[in-house]
């Protein structure tokens, strides 16, 4: 019975999803690369926002409306280019982290978001989550959206329709044995999408979900150069990338507890989808 309740309430968390803004990528594709983390017409944040501290259930109320209807989630349309932003309703943002879980950064990166009452997306690869099981339970149980980010990280421009749905079909299979449900939300490595992408995305039940501010936690740059992109390009309705695994993530950790708080202060809602797009 208790194992009952654990995975009912799993599937409740992890089964929601948000009314994105469709301010896509042009063409085809998209390199991490091409410097995504300029969208407009976003207003900028800036230090005169007033400070703000709310109670962790507002910190926690999700961007928009309410769960997928009750005879189940909608089949996502076949787009031709990955949602970038949420539209705008107030002072929200969302964190996303890809390429976990890794045991060697993903507990602290947990623990810190725990820690100010903030939900955030996990886009996981399905070679590490298979390892990794009991933290994807964990991001579900704490309120985390898991997203999927393939199995093995490949450029799936590269690869045959039958390895892309491999490698999509595998890692929705992991977490939804580690989460009671399977994912909402995918995310192409690279940022790299074509056509077949995103038709086994959606016949597989998932929205594309790219990105608007770059961390750019990937290339080490340092704690401070991480806080300052974040910060930089904090506005509402943007979606911020950073990495949990991939390599040395101690510096996205360390950047993590600087500009959470930061944000937070400044009034932002650091909050995960809810709702499928319709």
């Amino acid at each position: 019975m208790e194992k009952d309740q654990s995975l009912t309430r799993r599937r409740a968390l992890i089964g929601g999803a948000a009314v994105l803004g469709a301010a896509g990528v042009a063409g085809t594709a998209r390199v991490r690369t091409a410097a995504p983390g300029n969208p407009a017409p976003l207003p900028a944040a800036g230090p005169q926002a007033p400070a703000v501290r709310e109670p962790s259930a507002f910190r926690l109320l999700p961007m928009t409306g309410d769960g997928p209807p009750s005879g189940g989630p909608l089949r996502p349309p076949v787009r031709s280019e990955p949602l970038l932003h949420v539209p705008g309703h107030g002072r929200t943002m969302v964190l996303s982290f890809d390429d976990g879980p890794d045991p060697r950064y993903t507990p602290a990166v947990l623990k810190t978001l725990r820690k100010y009452d903030v939900r955030a997306m996990f886009f996981v690869c399905g070679g590490m989550a298979a390892v990794n099981k009991g933290l994807l339970a964990e991001m579900a149980d704490d309120g985390h959206v898991v997203g999927n980010h393939t199995w093995t990280h490949p450029l799936l421009t590269r690869l045959r329709r039958s390895q892309i749905h491999s490698e999509i079909a595998r890692t929705s299979d992991v977490v939804e044995d580690a989460c009671g449900e399977r994912p909402l939300w995918f995310r192409a490595p690279y940022g790299v999408w074509n056509r077949a992408a995103f038709q086994i995305g959606a016949d597989l039940g998932m929205e594309p979900l790219a990105w608007t501010v770059d961390s750019r936690d990937w290339t080490t740059p340092g704690t401070r150069s991480i806080v300052r992109r974040v910060e930089h390009g904090a506005a509402p309705g943007v979606v911020v990338l950073s990495h949990d695994a991939g390599g040395d993530r101690s510096q996205t950790v360390r950047a993590l507890r600087r500009y959470l708080p930061r944000l937070l202060d400044e009034g932002y809602h650091l909050t995960v989808p809810r709702r499928r797009y319709s």
